[in-house]
């Protein structure tokens, strides 16, 4: 059997890059052809020349990166060729529009995760598992701490805590980021709100976005729309207040009246950097936990495994599993061959 000397991924300057495509992924500086994961702003960024993505993340990738780029999208699961390889693009389950990029090359497969979750999300289409040879993996909660319940009714919890919060005469000041936790929240919430969520003006067009591709979501008012109305903060009574965590750092809290705060974000698992900052925590993340990290590792099939973020346990413990685990950043074109060139081809 013979094997390719070169990786089929190489990591660069510019970060991920397919030499026999002739395209990066996720690049950190400007490119000619950038095959975009997701729309969050480290994966997504301005300059480059042409943007290729999932078909339904394409109004958030305009609203982040301009509305005037040239952009391409395909279908999940849909094939296309780039130079000599075949690519193709496969939920993460991450946020709306989100993929995984299966690149092959012959009888090699390569699949680069970007950033994944398989926790239920009814914002975005579910996680789907792409067995390959080698697979280059986020590792945002990669240390066994970071492990929480499944399938929770996030949705659920939030307005038991919106109820109780109104109840006594103060409103609800939820945090979460404004693309793709803030949709994910009032999808959650679709079911239970019976009145407008206020929502920062940073959400608010990503918000359309999702509507537009027709998810369902809770009925929503943009909170400065609404305190332009108000004589004082105090006739902002029983709401819930959707935002991102810098709120507070912009000389709101005199205008949001009397409120208690919450995060929404695996970060609130106790040891996680928002534990006990918060009056209460929803343990509600957009990555994968350690457990599912591991899993969706199996799952794949792959001998080999490149890791990104956070990185080193992850990696000494796939190593004591007999996977050949390895940091990103040693996935480089001449330190190829001392890492054994590429592993045997997906059977």
């Amino acid at each position: 059997m013979s094997f390719f000397s070169s990786p089929l991924i190489s990591w660069t300057d510019k970060g991920l890059y397919c030499e026999a495509g002739g395209f990066h992924i996720d690049p950190h500086r400007a490119v000619d052809l950038a095959v975009i994961t997701h729309a969050h702003s480290d994966h997504a960024r301005r300059g480059h020349k042409k943007y290729l993505c999932v078909r339904d993340g394409i109004e958030l990738l305009k609203t982040r990166v301009g509305k005037k780029i040239a952009v391409e999208g395909f279908a999940y699961g849909e094939a296309f060729a780039l130079g000599d390889t075949t690519v193709s693009l496969h939920s993460a389950g991450h946020i709306l529009g989100s993929a995984q990029v299966r690149v092959q090359r012959g009888n090699e497969v390569w699949v680069a995760s970007g950033d994944y979750k398989r926790d239920r999300d009814p914002s975005c289409a579910p996680f789907e598992v792409v067995p390959c040879d080698t697979f280059i993996t986020e590792a945002t909660f990669g240390t066994p701490q970071f492990v929480w319940e499944k399938d929770l009714e996030h949705g659920r919890l939030i307005h038991e805590w919106w109820e109780e919060t109104a109840a006594k005469g103060k409103n609800c000041v939820l945090f979460g980021y404004s693309l793709g936790k803030a949709q994910r929240i009032l999808a959650e919430l679709a079911p239970f709100a019976t009145k407008p969520v206020l929502i920062h003006s940073t959400i608010a067009e990503l918000t359309e976005c999702y509507r537009r591709e027709g998810k369902v979501l809770a009925p929503t008012s943009v909170l400065t729309d609404v305190l332009y109305y108000l004589f004082d903060s105090e006739e902002l009574r029983g709401e819930l207040i959707l935002a991102p965590p810098s709120i507070l750092r912009e000389g709101w809290a005199s205008k949001l009246g009397r409120f208690e705060t919450a995060f929404a974000s695996g970060w609130m698992t106790p040891g996680g950097f928002g534990f006990n900052r918060y009056d209460r925590g929803f343990v509600m993340s957009d990555h994968a936990d350690w457990d599912d990290l591991n899993l969706t590792i199996r799952q794949s099939g792959a001998h080999r495994v490149f890791v990104q973020h956070r990185e080193g346990e992850l990696i000494r413990h796939l190593r004591k599993s007999g996977i050949d685990a390895h940091h990103v950043e040693q996935l480089r074109v001449d330190n190829y061959t001392s890492l054994g060139g590429t592993v045997l081809k997906l059977l």
